[in-house]
Order: structure tokens, then C-alpha cells, then sequence
């Protein structure tokens, strides 16, 4: 009889805010491998779960709920939140600034989007040195919430 093969267990952290998408494999909360692709959330997180679930026990997923991309969050938190009632894995999340340093991210025109000490806020800047969407190298379940709604940063635009 073969052998059944044992799937290491996994936790996955998902940044879909902008471009390039990146999603992170952990293995007892260390980086274990990643995706980066300039591709379109809505084609290609699919295929990335798909590939990553052939190869992996998917325990937990994290994500970056924003500020970001409107539409890039809203496919994230739709496919994510769907992923995790269909497939029964727990879904968390924290702000993105915690994968970029706590630095500007890009709203629009010279608006960027800033974290204060009473929540995120738009200030506009003629000048800022951003600094990029980063994976963790060590994942601490501490820094996540299970509170998943995204957080656009302002409402919408009328």
C-alpha cells in the first residue's frame, strides 16, 4: 500500500492592497515561501489558494485589510471571507501599515493615507518617500484581529 503523503500545516498572509500582489507562506509563524505577482487580485488569488492547497494544510489565513485600492480590498475581503466559511479556515487581519512601517500609502492625487494615534486619516503631501508592502518574516498572531471588514480609510466619493 502507498505511502500517504503529509501536507505541512500553514498559515498564509494575503497582501492585496496594490500592485504587486503578495502572499506569504508560514510555517510555525516563519516566512516558509511567497508569491509576488503584478497580476489582477480577482484572476489570480484563486489560482494561487488552488496551488498553494495542493501542496499545503492551510490553518489559518491573515490579511492586510487596508487602506489601500478600493477594489483591490473589496475582491480580497470577498474572496478571503469566502474561502474561510467554505473551507472552515479562520480568517484575521490587521491594518496595511503594519506591513510597511507604519509609513504614507497612496490614497489619490497628493492624498496619502496616514495613521495617527486616533485612526487612519488623509493627509496630502507634495512630496513622500513611501515605503513599500513588505511580508513579515516571523508572523505573530498578536498583531491580528479577528475583526475582518475592510477599512477603506474614507468613505466613499460622491
Amino acid at each position: 500500500m502507498p505511502k500517504r503523503m503529509h501536507k505541512k500545516e500553514v498559515d498564509l498572509v494575503v497582501l492585496a492592497l496594490s500592485s504587486p500582489i503578495m502572499v506569504g507562506v508560514y510555517e510555525n509563524k516563519k516566512l516558509l515561501d511567497s508569491v509576488v505577482t503584478e497580476e489582477k487580485s480577482s484572476e489570480i488569488l484563486p489560482v494561487i489558494y488552488e496551488t498553494l492547497e495542493k501542496t499545503y494544510t492551510i490553518n489559518n489565513i491573515f490579511y492586510a485589510k487596508g487602506p489601500g485600492s478600493f477594489m483591490a480590498i473589496k475582491v480580497a475581503y470577498i474572496f478571503l471571507k469566502s474561502l474561510s466559511i467554505l473551507k472552515n479556515i479562520p480568517l484575521f487581519a490587521t491594518d496595511a501599515f503594519y506591513f510597511n512601517e507604519n509609513q504614507p500609502i497612496k490614497a489619490v492625487g497628493k492624498l496619502y493615507f496616514v495613521k495617527t494615534s486616533t485612526g487612519i486619516e488623509t493627509k496630502k503631501f507634495d512630496d513622500v518617500i513611501m515605503s513599500d508592502f513588505k511580508l513579515p518574516d516571523f508572523l505573530n498572531y498578536d498583531d491580528f484581529d479577528i475583526k475582518t471588514a475592510p477599512e477603506y480609510g474614507i468613505g466613499a466619493v460622491g
